[in-house]
């Protein structure tokens, strides 16, 4: 019995953990207007890691600004229910509504 009500209370606490992550993170979508590929990148302004197609909802995670005092973000993605942290990206190519 006790095993049964820590197993539903930590059930709870990791559904209320992954609610308070997702409310925290800003939900956006790509919107490069070049129509390519936005480059995703390891820090602001840094290496290129991947690519990611206009259109797709991203979270916005973290906010920097690069030497040159532009805007960049740490952005994340669902795959299925997995959420997944994919890297930088310029935040003016980032539209959130």
């Amino acid at each position: 019995m006790k095993s049964s009500i820590f197993c539903i209370l930590f059930l709870v606490g990791v559904f209320a953990f992954v609610g308070v992550q997702e409310a925290s993170a800003q939900r956006c979508k790509v919107t490069d207007p070049t129509g390519t590929p936005l480059n995703i990148r390891a820090s602001p302004n840094g290496r290129i890691v991947g690519k990611i197609r206009n259109g797709t909802v991203v979270y916005i995670e973290k906010y920097s600004s690069d030497n040159r005092g532009r805007e960049w973000v740490r952005i994340g993605v669902y795959r299925g229910r997995n959420y997944v942290i994919l890297g930088w990206v310029f935040r003016e190519f980032i539209s959130c509504y």
